[in-house]
């Protein structure tokens, strides 16, 4: 074991050089760290991985721990608002390294893990003869906070019918399940969805659907665990990369940002006992996020880069509407005004969440889980909203984005003339209409839509919860006092 902290991203990439079975395009890929349409976002990780080491950064996303090892805030465990606000600040700095576009930085589990590992008397609820489930999250905390590991994870049990997909009972042909237990662990067959960031992670954390039918009959899908990308059994399949290998200037978030997403097939996979954290009580795994907190630290995360994001998409508008002279327009600034209401809505609730940070019921503090929550219900709505915005702005001029090529070639007259604005030349107009090509026409782009529509689940699923745990009766009863008063 290495406990040595943060990493450099010389060291992230040669963890990844590994005999890992992830398949794209038909064939099987021998680096990932080389394979073209994984490369550029497995070298922008590692980017963001060394500005932990630099000067400016370092005190906003690490700190040291009781051994004088250098750690990710993100493993921080909360004692105090301050460290709420703490953690938000680290998970903000993050988000804006890629302007939001990144979405599966290492920050995201790590929150998840660290709630975990620290509400023990929840795990050992499910703690039985062949495993101490709370032993092992703590030491599994313990080795991704020292070693700096990327993870990713998996939730969702692909289903043969919507029937079964809202029954909460799975069919095991094709669901991941437990096919037996051994003295070294439990063996998994069957398929999740879906790993984002899977091809290029140390490890992937396995955890419940929340959606179980709590009784026998769903005992082989109720577990929880962790395992390295590499084991034995295990394969990843992608979809097709958005990355096709273009310049920088070309696709300026295409080439840095595809983090690449994979449905997780297990073919009898052994999960040695110390790794399991949860097993045989659907009950149980139906309430791990909402008991551990969890949910609460992973929606900080969440709220912290969507309002990275939120900024960026203003920045990308206004710096239109300033290089197109349409900056004094009503209608254009009534549409830019509300994309920034949308970002200082986040904001707003951000910090309404961290400020009324409190103790938990196992010692910690978190942030106030309602403004959270309805910054993740409104979030999946507001984003598809910043995007038809920006393709209304940009219109044709989205569709008019001659490539670098075309600067140094024997047409490179003909576009420095035809493409200048009166307060931008032709180079640099090119570059900010294909950037917000990327983010409002391709497919990179289109993919980040459909990823914010569905981030945290359906829509309507997201909002009943919502719905069922709101304060109605209180409102209710204004009502009733309003009419009883007639």
């Amino acid at each position: 074991m290495r406990n040595a902290g943060i990493r450099t991203g010389a060291q992230y990439l040669e963890g990844l050089r590994d005999d890992r079975e992830i398949w794209t395009r038909g064939a099987r890929v021998q680096d990932v760290t080389a394979e073209p349409g994984m490369a550029g976002g497995a070298a922008s990780l590692a980017g963001f991985l060394d500005r932990q080491h630099e000067p400016a950064y370092r005190d906003i996303v690490t700190y040291e721990d009781g051994q004088g090892i250098r750690c990710a805030v993100s493993h921080l465990v909360p004692k105090s608002k301050d460290d709420v606000v703490r953690r938000g600040r680290a998970f903000y700095e993050w988000a804006t390294w890629s302007n939001g576009m990144f979405g599966r930085t290492p920050d995201y589990k790590n929150a998840s893990v660290m709630a975990f590992a620290h509400a023990p008397g929840f795990l050992a609820q499910g703690s039985k003869g062949q495993a101490n489930f709370v032993q092992n999250m703590t030491r599994f905390y313990d080795e991704v906070r020292l070693n700096d590991r990327v993870l990713t994870h998996t939730l969702v049990n692909p289903s043969v019918s919507h029937a079964q997909a809202t029954s909460g009972k799975f069919d095991e042909e094709v669901a991941l399940h437990v096919v037996k237990e051994t003295d070294a662990g439990i063996v998994v067959k069957g398929a999740r969805l879906l790993a984002t960031l899977g091809p290029l992670s140390d490890e992937i954390e396995v955890f419940p659907s929340t959606l179980l039918r709590a009784d026998d009959s769903n005992i082989p899908f109720a577990f929880a665990f962790a395992i390295p990308i590499a084991t034995p059994g295990l394969k990843m399949i992608c979809r097709d990369s958005y990355d096709h290998g273009k310049s920088h200037f070309d696709a300026p978030l295409s080439s840095r940002y595809e983090e690449m997403d994979a449905v997780v097939i297990f073919d009898n996979v052994l999960v040695p006992w110390e790794r399991v954290f949860m097993y045989g009580e659907p009950n149980l795994c139906n309430q791990a996020f909402a008991q551990t907190n969890a949910v609460v630290h992973m929606a900080h995360q969440v709220a912290c880069g969507k309002l990275a994001k939120a900024e960026f998409m203003v920045g990308v508008m206004c710096a239109i509407a300033k290089a197109t002279g349409r900056d004094k327009d009503l209608a254009t600034k009534g549409m830019i005004a509300e994309v920034m209401l949308m970002a200082e809505t986040v904001r707003a609730l951000l910090f309404s969440a961290e400020q009324q940070a409190h103790e938990d019921q196992w010692g910690n503090f978190i942030p106030l889980r309602g403004p959270l929550d309805v910054s993740r219900n409104l979030f999946p709505k507001m984003y598809p909203r910043m995007v038809e915005i920006l393709q209304l702005l940009g219109s044709s001029s989205l569709m008019a984005t001659p490539t670098e090529a075309d600067f140094s070639n024997a047409i490179a007259g003909d576009v420095e003339k035809y493409f200048q604005l009166t307060h931008m030349d032709s180079r640099d107009r090119v570059a900010l209409y294909r950037l917000a090509h990327d983010i409002a026409v391709s497919g990179f782009g289109n993919r980040q839509a459909l990823y914010e529509r569905f981030f945290f689940g359906p829509p309507q699923i997201m909002n009943s919860v919502y719905f069922d745990g709101y304060d109605r009766d209180s409102k209710i009863a204004r009502v009733e006092d309003l009419l009883a008063q007639a």
